[in-house]
């Protein structure tokens, strides 16, 4: 038996894969590496996880089966015999109703994701069916099902319906017009009620959004409460922010537990199941002596804060399919600089602002478009900076700005150093240089929108 080449090629149906396999044979009989996951990812197979194989056999020639939708990814083949297979996209979206059939034998394999329904006519007797499955099967699992005689998927049966063995089941299954399509798997969005959690509702609108009263980050037992088969995507929106309390005897476990130790479940919880993890980070995480901070840059935090955040970035970066977002100076719906500065402006309070602080605001809206934009471009998993553009400017410089678009004088803004402003005071040490390098998140097409537009827009000037 002569051995084809290994391949994958991509179908009408969207991400529907066919994988033609080396066959080796003899007068012995043959062998097939029927999965290999290095060869195969290579070629552009989804990484997708099996934890359950399953077999199942038909004895007679003819007996068809389908068309089911499950809510799983699967890797179907044959040990024995051949069939005629049929899927029918029944996702949710333009494809919807996409129709690829081809023919199975021990030399090919089908990649079926998730919500494209499935359906088998055996071309031989004794024809046994193997299936990888990366989830495993539960009987509360939503299914999606359509007849195997549905007329406007017109599959061309080689044996007539009429002419086969069927269940009861597959024969009473509706039509492609009444079939309610498969819904996407679904974001989880931790940290809903933060700054970031609310400007991700705009660009997540079908996401499920929990507070940390709802899903205790830090808790293990909440984990067992979500059936993650149903997700794809966590976006970790959720975190300790308190830069100077965390420096303090009860602040400094907290911080650990919210940084560190929730962002180690979240790891293992992504990585068991094959999820997407989205971990939004910190510039505290480096020590402020570089002009501008790469993502490839050492760790240098100088706080517990910053430390926390390394810490928590470190786990995330073993999940395999993670995208660490790297941001400063976040501006929001909520309490924070900007609307603080606009109000001591309306009340004629002159302030004194830090000035040797170096960096570029970060509003709420473009980092969560950000994060939408590395998840529908499908960019490579990894770390990304995102901040907004522009010139960087001093803590005290944005004052100025601020006090300017609000029809006060920039001149009642007095700049003085952090060392002056924060003298006689217990707080955590700050990095001087936040200056974001953008140029790998730019490369993936995302261009951040300049800050001062950004600012403009916030204070409506």
């Amino acid at each position: 038996m002569a051995a084809n080449e290994l391949t994958v090629t991509e179908t009408a149906i969207p991400g529907l894969l066919i994988i033609d396999l080396p066959v080796h044979g003899d007068n012995r009989g043959w062998f097939k590496e029927n999965w290999q996951r290095e060869k195969m990812l290579a070629l552009g197979l989804p990484d997708f996880g099996p934890v359950q194989n399953n077999m199942s056999f038909n004895g007679k020639t003819g007996t068809t089966r389908g068309i089911h939708a499950e809510p799983w990814d699967k890797y179907v083949s044959v040990a024995a015999g051949r069939f005629f297979g049929a899927w029918v996209d029944l996702r949710e979206g333009d494809s919807f109703g996409a129709v690829v059939t081809v023919e199975v034998g021990p030399e090919r394999a089908v990649y079926v994701p998730r919500g494209v329904g499935n359906s088998y006519q055996t071309l031989e007797d004794n024809t046994a069916y193997s299936y990888l499955v990366n989830d495993h099967w539960s009987p509360a699992a939503s299914y999606t099902f359509l007849n195997l005689a549905d007329e406007t998927a017109n599959i061309p049966w080689p044996i007539a319906l009429a002419d086969v063995e069927m269940s009861a089941k597959d024969i009473a299954h509706p039509r492609l017009a009444d079939v309610v399509p498969m819904k996407p798997s679904r974001t989880l969005v931790l940290g809903a009620g933060g700054q970031l959690g609310l400007a991700l509702r705009a660009e997540f609108p079908d996401a499920e959004f929990v507070s940390r009263a709802e899903f205790d980050v830090s808790d293990p037992a909440a984990y067992a409460s979500k059936h993650w088969g149903d997700y794809d995507t966590i976006i970790n929106a959720a975190a300790y922010t308190k830069v100077d309390e965390a420096e303090t005897a009860t602040g400094r476990p907290d911080a650990w537990a919210g940084n560190v130790s929730a962002v180690a479940l979240l790891a293992q919880v992504a990585t068991a199941n094959g999820l997407i993890l989205v971990h939004v980070s910190s510039d505290y995480v480096f020590d402020g002596t570089a002009d501008s901070h790469t993502e490839d840059e050492p760790f240098s935090p100088l706080g517990v804060y910053g430390q926390t955040k390394a810490a928590g970035d470190a786990l995330v970066s073993t999940v395999p399919r993670h995208y660490i977002v790297r941001t400063s100076w976040v501006i929001g719906e909520g309490n924070n600089f900007v609307r603080t500065m606009a109000s001591l402006a309306e009340r004629g309070i002159a302030p004194s602002v830090v000035n040797d602080q170096i960096g570029r605001l970060t509003f709420t809206t473009d980092l969560a478009a950000g994060i939408r934009h590395l998840l529908s471009a499908k960019a490579a998993f990894g770390t990304y900076n995102l901040s907004n553009a522009g010139e960087p400017l001093s803590w005290a410089a944005i004052a100025a700005r601020v006090y300017e678009l609000t029809g006060r004088s920039a001149a009642d803004v007095t700049g003085v150093s952090t060392e002056q402003y924060f003298k006689g005071k217990s707080v955590a040490p700050r990095p001087l240089g936040s200056v974001l390098s953008l140029d790998k998140i730019t490369a993936t097409g995302f261009v951040p929108r300049d800050a001062d537009e950004a600012l403009r827009e916030y204070l409506g000037a």
